[in-house]
């Protein structure tokens, strides 16, 4: 489904192979962390800093979907990186650490999925990134060609997943894409754009799926009262964690293609994600 792009800033920056450890090192009340070799204090931020200068237009163009970082990392750790005091103590207050090359790119393309691998082995935090990515592949489709009837139709696809993540950022969309056709089109679409993939980040839990589920039953028509029953109590047993969510939501797939309402089948939330990689599948 994607290809990698591999990226190591040590070596790629000329740190070479093998090499001393290295490590942030808060050196100023103001700044981010140096980075700085452990024996040596050999100071590698300036180094690491020109050489994202030009390692990230090229990052750029290659239309990146997502981004997976290296846990740990100086230069690569996305969360709670470790950051130590000139004395060589862990510094114990401050904003959480973050390596060089991530705060980078977290600079630079701050609306694109980025994960930490560690993260990763998590599987409610592994269906978030991957349908993220997913979502980002198809709102940079949109953004090759934008129209406002496009804005229109992407927007009336993911209202239901945009609702099971941040159903504040539901309401707010709504009234943006109202304007389509009436204010500048770029603009309106940086807005959505910042909104959509700040809602996503927040994983939908268990009470917004079943707040998202609910909202499509509504669209189901002339379902029998056995039916109905066996989709509720499937409803009920996620809602408890007796069943995954892909268990009610098979069921509402189910009956949705059989009622055939097309706004419905066509929310991105019933398959955000290639059914083949069974995201769903323990959530």
């Amino acid at each position: 489904y994607v290809d990698y792009a591999p990226v190591c800033p040590e070596v790629e920056a000329g740190l070479g192979l093998p090499r001393e450890p290295i490590h942030l090192v808060q050196l100023s009340l103001d700044g981010p962390p140096r980075v700085r070799g452990v024996r040596s204090e050999h100071d590698w931020t300036d180094t690491l800093e020109g050489w994202a200068d030009g390692r990230l237009p090229g990052l750029a163009a290659q239309r990146l979907r997502g981004y997976i970082f290296k846990s740990g990392s100086p230069s690569c750790g996305l969360f709670r990186q470790k950051v130590y005091l000139p004395n060589g103590m862990p510094r114990t207050t401050g904003p959480e650490g973050q390596g060089l090359f991530a705060r980078r790119m977290s600079e630079a393309f701050p609306n694109l999925p980025m994960e930490d691998e560690g993260r990763l082995q998590d599987a409610r935090l592994r269906e978030n990134f991957l349908t993220r990515v997913f979502v980002y592949d198809r709102w940079l489709t949109l953004r090759e060609a934008p129209t406002p009837g496009g804005l229109v139709r992407f927007h009336s696809e993911h209202k239901i997943l945009v609702l099971a993540h941040d159903p504040a950022t539901y309401r707010a969309l709504g009234p943006l894409v109202a304007g389509a056709g009436r204010d500048a089109l770029e603009p309106l679409l940086d807005a959505y754009e910042r909104k959509l993939m700040l809602a996503l980040r927040r994983p939908a839990s268990r009470k917004r799926n079943l707040n998202a589920m609910q909202h499509l039953c509504g669209f189901l028509k002339g379902l029998s009262a056995t039916a109905r029953q066996e989709l509720d109590t499937q409803l009920v047993a996620y809602r408890t964690g007796v069943v995954p969510h892909e268990v009610p939501m098979a069921l509402l797939r189910h009956h949705l293609r059989q009622t055939g309402h097309p706004w419905a089948m066509a929310q991105r939330y019933l398959e955000p994600t290639p059914p083949a990689l069974g995201l769903r599948a323990t959530l």
